[in-house]
């Protein structure tokens, strides 16, 4: 039998103005608007399975990361509205290429002090190979992707 390499975890906190229920509510029931906050990133999302916001759900993402449009194929594993986090597994599309498994957890608190919210993204994956890079653009491309929806929520 193969043996597994190893989970690796990137982790990525971002300031936002909006409130930890608004940011959520975006990734956790409408993740079909996403696209119209930040298109030259996420041309949409659409529900492939389930209901919006629940566990089991499945959803297919179109974006652009790097330059190429991408698609991936998503699980919702987890969705808590009181601690403002949802998690998605990937199980189809161009982050299968590269990696074994995938998957993105995102979590938004109050920030400690003052107004704002912090989002709080971790993506923990294992590569098909040592030679794969770490997805480092991914993360740039997530905390983009934040902060396009913070500007979208606070108009």
């Amino acid at each position: 039998m193969a043996s597994s390499g190893p989970v690796h975890k990137m982790e990525v906190d971002v300031e936002i103005k909006a409130s930890p229920e608004q940011f959520h509510d975006m990734f956790a029931n409408k993740p079909h608007h996403v696209h119209h906050t930040c298109y030259d990133k996420i041309q949409g999302c659409e529900l492939h399975e389930g209901e919006w916001g629940k566990v089991g759900t499945v959803v297919n993402w179109s974006y652009v990361h790097d330059g190429k449009a991408k698609k991936a194929k998503e699980v919702i594993e987890a969705v808590d509205p009181e601690k403002n986090l949802i998690t998605f597994r990937v199980v189809e599309g161009d982050l299968m290429e590269e990696y074994k498994s995938f998957v993105i957890t995102i979590q938004v608190s109050p920030k400690s002090e003052g107004s704002g919210s912090v989002v709080h993204w971790t993506l923990e994956y294992e590569k098909l190979h040592e030679e794969i890079d770490h997805p480092e653009t991914l993360l740039e491309f997530v905390r983009d992707v934040s902060k396009d929806i913070d500007t979208h929520l606070a108009q």
